[in-house]
């Protein structure tokens, strides 16, 4: 019996890729007002309102506190003065952060740069307790390979240099005023403190296997220790205490399937794992993942305020926060079709819906999201995400076209959640297969280290496999199976139109490495001495020249005479990570050999696109590319 394919009903990119309507809601630390991201002529900007006295908000009633028509702010943070805001801010992508200041006591001012120093980058920007009134900033404003560690006094923009950077050490402060700097050794990540005579006290060690990005440290309050993830004897990485004077490790807690959710070290919009009391910055909980998220309490009155929390919707729940006084909690939700943000009063036991980022969208129109396990040819598991068109059912319908998104990093992962991209093509009627091949982060020691000279191997070999589980399961009709990935999955589709030539029916490619040497030396110097433990790692080191003929022939700028696949490239031209010089390389290439090739360049983006102009039109323009390749609807 022929079975009939499944009908969908196309969401728009409009929709889907316009700015949310609403989101990131934040209170402030006297509780009196919450701050949120909304749109102003097309781009996301600041608003403030105030809560009543009953503890009621109307967001309608909020002002708006930045004028930025030109770039989306998308990282705004109150500061302890709740007089304050402070946002980050690039130029068209280049990943140069300024930091602004927004004074709410003088709404006729605008914004002010703190950070003034053309080429410069706050590549971090922290509160430490003990240094009120200021944020403590990485910087290279002095020399661009070095990057400093800063006093910034948010009321008149006094900049103090507490640590000289170098070598491609990272510095931080204690609420004690001391100073520790984390160092790349050929061991791994070493801890020092800084002494007055300009000394060095080895504290320990972290091991640079356990650690590509170096360990997820946060100073504790007490100005004596450290929080971090060790994985001990164990294959999930927990949370621990490091005692600064004696080097001494005392685990805090322990799940016995999940890891400590790292994933704010490569996307610090992300939660971070460590949930901390607003007063004392005392830590209350702390966050797990695996394929989902889960949160456990550390402390009895954090535990009641979780249960209340958890049970205001479906969902994980994401960023979450309280006011000095703990009364009020805004709690964000992560979900596969409607995400929310909520303000919960625990003295009342009231809570009130603020928004839903896009509530333009119909829950109910769009794909759920399932996780499911793909075992590798090699017997290690892929937890991998399966988004199928709404109504498919394998046993009923047929096998319809898929795209194989793999995500960036590589030592990053998806997650569970609304995912813009995937309900893009699954409204068109793709299946999109998500998986989360070794060497992504969240899933054990034993599959993040797998990845260990696999680029172009087994990591790809894992996509493969993924396919093929797919195609089996009836989710994929294997003459029409697409590949789409930015930056590592870029690299990833490359390497599948070059490695595996007639597995896929269409790419696309964004953002993504092509030569792998070039990639490396391209990054900024100030973080080329920390590649030691990731890229050189897994990889190799460009500068060894044995090792260097092995990178070259797992780069795909080698193996351009295999392409045949149609392929269509998006590039920022701002974009420090993958030069625009690597695609135009590719493209040239390609088409002096008569190869399909459909490339765009955005001059007004970098490494990842944020204008929602762009956004829209890279989707569309793919959406009419794979349905002519693989007869989906554009």
């Amino acid at each position: 019996m022929t079975r009939s394919s499944v009908q969908t009903q196309p969401v728009s990119v409009e929709d889907l890729f316009a700015p949310p309507e609403r989101g990131r809601p934040s209170i402030s630390p006297d509780g009196r007002r919450l701050a949120f991201l909304a749109p102003w002529r097309s781009r996301l900007n600041v608003w403030v309102v105030e809560l009543s006295g009953d503890g009621q908000v109307d967001l309608d009633d909020a002002r708006r506190v930045t004028a930025d028509d030109h770039r989306p702010v998308i990282d705004v943070r109150w500061t302890a003065d709740p007089r304050h805001l402070l946002y980050l801010q690039d130029d068209d992508g280049d990943e140069n952060h300024h930091v602004f200041r927004v004074d709410l006591d003088d709404p006729d001012a605008d914004a002010v740069d703190l950070t003034p120093f053309p080429g410069a980058r706050v590549w971090e920007m922290v509160e430490v307790p003990g240094l009120p009134g200021s944020v403590v900033v990485s910087l290279n404003h002095v020399d661009p390979a070095r990057i400093d560690l800063c006093e910034l006094d948010v009321a008149t923009g006094e900049l103090t240099v507490l640590a000289e950077g170098g070598d491609g050490a990272s510095w931080f402060v204690t609420s004690r005023r001391e100073l520790y700097e984390v160092a790349v050794t050929e061991a791994g990540w070493e801890l020092r403190q800084g002494l007055p005579d300009g000394g060095r006290r080895v504290v320990t060690t972290f091991a640079g296997d356990d650690h590509p990005y170096g360990p997820m440290t946060r100073p504790a309050p007490d100005g004596a220790s450290l929080w971090f993830g060790t994985y001990g004897d164990h294959d999930q990485l927990a949370p621990a205490r490091l005692d600064l004077a004696t080097g001494e490790v005392t685990e805090i807690d322990r799940h016995p399937t999940h890891d400590l959710d790292t994933i704010s070290v490569v996307a610090p919009l992300l939660p971070s794992p460590w949930i901390t009391d607003r007063a004392s910055g005392e830590l209350i909980g702390v966050r797990y993942s695996r394929e989902r998220q889960v949160i456990r309490p550390l402390t009895e009155p954090f535990a009641r305020v979780l249960s209340a929390l958890e049970g205001l919707a479906d969902g994980d729940l994401g960023a979450v926060s309280s006011d000095r006084s703990g009364r009020f909690w805004v709690a964000s939700f992560a979900d596969d079709r409607d995400p929310s943000s909520w303000l919960y009063d625990d003295r009342t036991g009231r809570a009130q819906l603020l928004l839903r980022p896009l509530g333009r969208l119909d829950p109910a129109a769009l794909a759920p999201t399932q996780a499911v396990s793909i075992t590798a040819r090699d017997g290690l598991e892929l937890p991998t995400y399966l988004t199928a068109p709404v109504g498919f059912d394998p046993e009923e319908h047929a096998a319809p076209p898929m795209v194989l998104m793999p995500h960036g990093g590589p030592w990053f992962r998806d997650l569970w959640s609304l995912d813009l991209q995937s309900q893009y093509f699954v409204s068109r009627g793709y299946t999109v297969l998500r998986p989360q091949f070794r060497g992504s982060t969240g899933f054990g020691r034993r599959h993040l280290q797998a990845a260990m000279g696999e680029f172009a191997g087994a990591m790809h070999d894992d996509l493969v496999d993924a396919v093929e589980w797919a195609v089996t399961h009836g989710y994929a009709d294997p003459s029409r199976v697409a590949i789409f990935g930015g930056s590592y999955g870029g690299y990833a589709t490359l390497v599948g139109v070059t490695f595996t030539p007639h597995l896929f029916a269409a790419a696309v490619d964004y953002v993504g490495v092509s030569d792998l040497a070039a990639t490396m030396r391209s990054f900024p110097e100030a973080v080329r001495p920390g590649l030691r433990h990731n890229f050189h790692r897994y990889v190799g080191d460009p500068d060894d020249p044995e090792q260097l003929a092995d990178m070259l022939a797992r780069s795909p700028i080698s193996h351009l005479d295999r392409v045949e696949t149609p392929l269509m490239i998006f590039q920022g031209a701002n974009d420090v990570r993958v030069k625009q010089s690597e695609s135009d390389n590719v493209v040239e290439r390609l088409r002096d050999r008569g190869v399909e090739v459909a490339y765009r360049v955005f001059a007004d983006e970098g490494h990842a696109f944020v204008n929602p102009e762009n956004l829209m039109t890279m989707f569309r323009e793919a959406g009419e590319f794979l349905a002519q390749h693989l007869g989906g609807r554009p």
